[in-house]
């Protein structure tokens, strides 16, 4: 039976003389999954990507990517795999389909299968009436989509994104994600870095990194199910207190209650976290009138994958959580 993972990697590590960049992970990306790495700038997310991707050689641990091994055979991995980093380096005196086909030159695609392949690439990629466009004179959108296309033109069974979407606008986002989606479908495995919660929401599982160490990973429903206790939302007001002033002094009320297991702020809503909200809600009230503030709109609301990103940040800040699992 062919093995059900595309990815296996053990106690991989990168330093940079006395940084670890990345410090030991272990993970598993099933053939077909779309696995989102999310964390804080600086977790060693673009790191792992790279050596993943046969780019950057680690210096411990062990991985398989496609069944080669990532020591002794990245050169064969290139073949299985697309890349696409920050910054996608495509040619901007080159038309749309110049990049795309200079591409193909270095994957050696030829022939029938390459015009066919190009032809469903722009098409794929929303990119047919730009053919002829220089790359140089693309939108932000537009070049994120020729820079997958031309990581996609040798049919790679992986791909690799770094911040695929970082810089452009919420509907070339969406755009493109749409596009992911379509790969998604067809049997494509994506390892995607990305800064935006939303899109972690779209993945199959998620990893989570801080300070180079894969601490949590699942689904973004298990990712979502580690906020602790019942989750409340409410607009804090107050005749004496306005702006930045009422926010900092809800949190120093709600931060010394008993039960209350976390506040986060939202523009100017609040967000708490409570052991039992029929048992906390009117103590809470006692303790901000007395604050001179009251709450209105008091809801719940379900939890997003942002709000257990921020907990799950403010846990190894504190030290709550230290071992992966």
């Amino acid at each position: 039976m062919a093995d059900d993972y595309i990815i296996r990697a053990h106690d991989l590590a990168r330093s940079f003389k006395k940084v670890d960049a990345v410090a030991g992970i272990d993970l598993e990306i099933g053939s077909g999954e779309i696995f989102g790495l999310v964390g804080p700038d600086g977790a060693g997310k673009t790191t792992t990507i790279r050596m993943l991707a046969a780019i950057m050689d680690p210096t411990a641990g062990h991985a398989t990517v496609a069944g080669f091994d990532l020591q002794r055979q990245g050169e064969q991995i290139k073949a299985h795999i697309g890349y696409m980093a920050q910054q996608f380096a495509l040619y901007s005196d080159l038309s749309v389909l110049e990049n795309i086909s200079f591409f193909a030159d270095v994957y050696g695609v030829r022939g029938k299968v390459r015009r066919e392949r190009i032809m469903r690439l722009l098409d794929f990629a929303r990119l047919t009436e730009f053919a002829d466009r220089r790359g140089g004179k693309l939108s932000g959108g537009m070049k994120k989509k020729l820079g997958l296309a031309c990581a996609l033109i040798h049919a790679p069974e992986m791909l690799f994104l770094d911040e695929p979407t970082t810089g452009v606008d919420p509907v070339s986002r969406r755009e493109f994600w749409d596009i992911l989606a379509s790969l998604h479908v067809e049997g494509t495995t994506i390892l995607v870095n990305t800064p935006y919660m939303d899109e972690a929401e779209r993945c199959s599982r998620v990893g989570f990194m801080y300070k180079g160490r894969l601490v949590r990973q699942g689904t973004p429903k298990q990712i979502k199910a580690l906020i602790p206790g019942e989750w409340r939302e409410f607009k804090p007001d107050s005749d004496q207190i306005g702006g930045v002033g009422l926010l900092r002094q809800t949190h120093r009320v709600l931060d010394g209650q008993e039960g209350v297991l976390e506040v986060q702020s939202y523009g100017d809503l609040i967000r708490v976290f409570v052991d039992d909200v029929p048992l906390r809600r009117p103590q809470i009230e006692t303790a901000l009138g007395a604050a001179q503030i009251t709450l209105s709109n008091f809801r719940q609301t379900a939890p997003r994958m942002e709000e257990a990103f921020i907990s799950l940040v403010g846990k190894m800040e504190t030290g709550e959580i230290e071992q992966a699992t």
